[in-house]
């Protein structure tokens, strides 16, 4: 089998997922109590590794295109959803996270993917007003 290559874009939002977890666990680590910290370690490492498991899901079913690639997607994408929520359930159950903490820690994929699009936009801007 042919690895694929990863796209630079791809691996700047991986590298960039570690960076901005490490940021927000140490500004909390800083001002706020251990339970908001490791709300938002716990939440972001549940992100970042559906993040990851969603792009092994991808590759799998791509590489493999059949007629039930649609529902080969769909089924994974509801056991990692069901696999999350478990997780997720027994953190807040156990009552040892802040729950503010945790979903900061959840939404670090996307606060990553939003930073890196406005980022890429402002350079984009810059180089057509130079022209």
């Amino acid at each position: 089998m042919n690895p694929i290559e990863k796209d630079p874009l791809q691996r700047k939002l991986e590298i960039l997922n570690w960076i901005i977890l490490g940021l927000f666990v140490l500004i909390s680590l800083l001002f706020w109590t251990f339970p908001f910290t490791l709300g938002i370690l716990l939440g972001g490492l549940i992100s970042i590794v559906n993040f990851f498991w969603l792009k092994r899901d991808l590759r799998a079913v791509f590489s493999n295109l059949t007629g039930r690639a649609k529902s080969a997607i769909m089924f994974r994408y509801y056991l990692r959803f069901f696999v999350s929520a478990v997780i997720i359930f027994f953190i807040i159950s156990r009552t040892i996270v802040d729950v503010m903490g945790l979903l900061i820690g959840l939404s670090i994929v996307v606060i990553n993917i939003v930073l890196t699009l406005l980022m890429g936009l402002s350079k984009k801007n810059l180089v057509e007003e130079a022209r």
